[in-house]
């Protein structure tokens, strides 16, 4: 009872010195957005066209610089690459300094250094700010491009598109840049092994020659350095740079379809679905849509709290991460919507995403979520200040990209000022259902029917170029898939001679992750074993024999699905091809496939268990250059005549991560101990 009086007492007291009471029933009313005091950076434009602009910054004796050129778009035809080489070669030496002797200069003074093709980064300590532009300046004008250099960066880029080739995830992207921009746009462009060889020295030489210039140049400093001190530093180093003509490009507008489709990539091996709903848009940097679109996507798609996460991912379990992007560009922006998702329900989440689109695009948004989603971006934005480097960005954006002055200063009060009707109206402009790319990377033969309810089914190869799958017109007439596997058996030494057969021991060399194993396998058509070793030690063990399949893995056995057991079993024989009868398979002829430049055509085999896969036969040689199955993709890149039989010798495997094998050893019909199998 006293507490209660004295709590009363309180109140009346602080109501009679004019405190109101809080009201904790309703949220309180946001305060107004303020303008942001971001700060002006010294701006100074050398003769030659240079634009500099310098952020001061004593907190740390640092100093940071910052080139970049605007240059347009190129288009790379068949040597999609240089451009992106030609930045990476920038590094690899100077007429005065090695590729070695540039790094040992740059460790030594503790600083970093780094080249692109619109640019370039370096960063030291204040004190060493003369010896860094020395190094910085020696780089840009005077690069070398060893042809050593090239040779090795090509073998990387090489290797790193081997790994990747059967990605999924990088399938989609570089079909997707081929149905949102076209064959015709530097976008739509994507390196490939072809265009990767094809690249020249002569190319990148000249690509430098005509962009690295200053009068498309922007140069930011930020640090621990005065204005005085870096015009200083940066009229003795860069005032004799001579500037050029530098050329311009111009291209088609890409446009999103007439009416939505479904372009399906069929990734035979894939047990997940890619699903992208993506098209190009009219949304430029800079435009009054911009903060709009920010503020639909954060809603649609750009966050944990979006609808698309809660719906695919919190409400349906459809997949980890469902998000979408609407982009901004200085020629073409593109929107897309992505997540991968299990085979089963592919056309279930494709349906979850245009349902999606098409409530936001007729209903808007709603006022929570207005709110929310600007609290978010508000947040985004105001630790992005915290930031010296920001600020550089934000002069350098505003200068190339013809910006208001206050354009940044006004941020968040443009943000606060945003509507639900404004939403709305980027909603019915930018977000396009009747209007998508529906691209699916993902295995056909389980997805495709149920995929037309959503618009034609169209097939797109690895390319992103559109075929017909039951076009047979490619293949020779009277081709089965029969006659292709007598081909193989030919090519291989002849039917009877490999039906001679009974043994077979090879041993493979492979790298992965850096690691090197062994692949050690014996074979007699009806006994099997793999043993993958790394030096002295087993890592995984295979053995079919008598008692069935048995797989371990560091010496523990791993259960397996009885499914896979019948795939193990079918690879003890030899050459498994010769048996598919009497293994009951199904055989059907599919298509023809373009591997390694070469024709090839597509075999696909079902075994009763259910297990399939896809292998294609080079139309030429009659080889066999490719095996497809949910397990792992196998490519052989060449073969070995041993004893008269052609045997792989090297393969490119990929079972979730990319192994290359090359062959050391393979003996034909020799002896096999009794327990080699046990």
């Amino acid at each position: 009872m006293i507490k209660k009086i004295y709590i009363s007492f309180v109140f009346a007291l602080m109501a009679s010195f004019g405190f109101a009471q809080v009201d904790r029933t309703t949220a309180p009313e946001p305060t107004p957005a303020k303008e942001i005091n971001i700060g002006e950076p010294t701006t100074f434009t050398l003769k030659n066209g240079l634009k500099v602009f310098v952020v001061e910054n004593h907190k740390l004796p640092r100093v940071a610089f910052s080139l970049t050129f605007d240059r347009d778009p190129i288009l790379e035809g068949d040597q999609a690459g240089y451009v992106s080489m030609a930045g990476q070669m920038l590094m690899k030496g100077t007429k005065n300094r090695t590729k070695a002797e540039l790094d040992q200069d740059i460790d030594f003074i503790g600083a970093n250094i780094n080249t692109y093709s619109t640019g370039m980064y370096a960063t030291s300590l204040t004190k060493h700010q003369d010896k860094l532009m020395e190094l910085m300046t020696d780089v840009l004008f005077n690069p070398a491009f060893p042809e050593d250099e090239l040779d090795k960066l090509k073998k990387q880029t090489l290797s790193g598109l081997a790994a990747s080739k059967d990605d999924p995830n990088a399938i989609a992207s570089n079909v997707r840049g081929k149905l949102v921009y076209g064959d015709d746009h530097p976008y739509g462009e994507f390196e490939t092994e072809e265009t990767v060889e094809n690249i020249t020295l002569e190319e990148i030489k000249a690509y430098y020659s005509s962009y690295f210039r200053p009068n498309i140049g922007y140069l930011a400093i930020v640090g621990d350095i005065t204005p005085k001190e870096a015009k200083k530093l940066i009229k003795k180093n860069f005032e004799k740079w001579e500037k050029g003509d530098v050329p311009t490009n111009e291209y088609a507008m890409p446009t999103p379809p007439e009416e939505t489709f479904v372009a399906l990539v069929d990734r035979e091996a894939s047990v997940q679905s890619v699903i992208n709903v993506t098209y190009p848009v009219e949304l430029t940097i800079g435009s009054e849509d911009v903060l709009t679109a920010r503020v639909l996507n954060q809603i649609l798609g750009g966050g944990f709290s979006s609808r698309l996460m809660q719906n695919l991912r919190e409400d349906n379990a459809f997949t980890y991460g469902a998000r979408s992007s609407l982009s901004a560009d200085e020629f073409v922006g593109s929107f897309t919507a992505s997540a991968s998702v299990r085979n089963e329900v592919t056309d279930s989440a494709v349906n979850e995403f245009m349902a999606e689109l098409a409530m936001i695009n007729e209903e808007g948004v709603t006022q929570d979520e207005l709110d929310a989603a600007k609290a978010s971006i508000s947040g985004s934005f105001a630790r992005s200040l915290e930031s010296p480097q920001t600020v550089a960005s934000f002069a350098i954006n505003t200068a190339r990209y013809n910006l208001p002055k206050d354009y940044y200063a006004n941020y968040l009060k443009n943000l606060e000022a945003v509507t639900l009707e404004d939403v709305k109206a980027a909603a019915q402009k930018y977000i396009l259902p009747n209007n998508a790319n529906i691209l699916v990377v993902g295995k056909g033969e389980d997805v495709a029917e149920n995929l037309s309810q959503f618009g034609e089914v169209k097939y797109y190869n690895r390319k992103g170029e559109e075929y017909d799958p039951n076009d047979k017109s490619a293949m020779p007439a009277g081709l089965t898939a029969e006659k292709v596997l007598e081909k193989y058996f030919e090519a291989l030494g002849g039917k009877s001679k490999i039906e001679a057969v009974k043994s077979m021991k090879t041993s493979y060399s492979a790298s992965v992750q850096g690691q090197n194993i062994s692949i050690n396998e014996v074979k007699d058509n009806t006994n099997y074993k793999q043993e993958v070793a790394m030096g002295p030690m087993v890592i995984s063990k295979v053995l079919v024999n008598d008692e069935g399949v048995k797989v371990f893995q560091q010496g523990q056995e791993v259960p397996l699905p009885e499914q896979t057991k019948s795939a193990v079993k079918a690879g003890a024989k030899i050459f498994p091809e010769l048996y598919y009868s009497e293994m009951e398979a199904t055989l059907e002829l599919k298509n023809v496939e373009e591997i390694n430049g070469k024709p090839a055509y597509g075999v696909s085999v079902t075994m009763p268990s259910g297990q399939s896969s896809t292998s294609y036969f080079d139309a030429e040689s009659g080889l066999k250059v490719k095996t497809s199955s949910a397990q792992a993709t196998e490519e052989i890149k060449s073969y070995k005549e041993v004893d008269g039989i052609m045997i792989p010798e090297k393969r490119a495997i990929n079972q979730g991560f990319q192994m290359n094998a090359d062959l050391q050893s393979a003996e034909i019909n020799v002896e096999i101990k009794e327990d080699t199998f046990q």
